[in-house]
């Protein structure tokens, strides 16, 4: 997987004012961190780090940050977004190394129609959305596929019936429900009276009107 390029301004000031003034600028303040390099403190443009993270790998994109003259093989990690707007206010750039495993997080896309447990009136009841994974940074997928076209009334998918690539393993308890069933509510059906019926059992009938003379 080729990673993308992400230019990053290296030296900038790290106090209140000058972070607020970077985002006026429609810029994002970060940290570069990993094993063996001291924390650089950098900011990225918005609009390209935006645009960089909008393919199918999301935040697992892999990146090549360029910061001055180094380059740096990294993952977006530790996002903060402000509290109203949603918009990207800092970033944690991760150092990362193509040979060695990286813990990452993988959305899960659900495919297939249970038709068994439709069919007894059962319901599908999706417990995760992604599973967290071990995998070299150029073998992390882009989703995870979960089949479940077999479940049976009563049964489960857990992570250990995953389905994974090669190369990725699943770091949570293997025992963990992906996607279990349950009966579906029934809701209560009112039955009205036959028509001409009285409407509740043991009801006064009224007596006939007396004949005209």
């Amino acid at each position: 997987m080729p990673e993308i390029t992400l230019e990053a301004e290296v030296g900038r000031a790290t106090g209140t004012s000058d972070t607020k003034r970077l985002r006026h600028e429609g810029k994002i303040p970060g940290v570069v961190y990993g094993h063996g390099i001291e924390s650089l403190a950098v900011a990225v443009d918005a609009k390209s780090f935006r645009q960089a993270l909008s393919g199918d790998q999301g935040l697992n994109t892999l990146l090549d940050l360029v910061a001055g003259k180094k380059h740096y093989l990294v993952l977006a990690r530790e996002i903060q977004r402000h509290p109203v707007r949603g918009t990207v206010s800092h970033v944690d750039f991760q150092v990362v190394s193509r040979t060695q495993g990286v813990d990452v997080e993988v959305p899960l896309e659900v495919t297939g129609d249970a038709v068994e447990v439709r069919h007894h009136d059962w319901e599908v009841d999706q417990q995760l959305f992604s599973v967290q994974v071990r995998a070299q940074p150029d073998k992390i997928p882009s989703s995870i596929t979960v089949d479940i076209s077999e479940l049976q009334v009563g049964g489960a998918i857990r992570i250990s019936d995953l389905d994974l690539p090669e190369g990725v393993e699943a770091t949570q308890d293997p025992q963990t429900t992906v996607i279990g069933t349950h009966a579906a509510r029934v809701a209560a059906v009112v039955t009205k009276p036959e028509e001409g019926a009285d409407a509740e059992e043991g009801a006064p009938v009224a007596a006939p009107a007396p004949e005209e003379t």
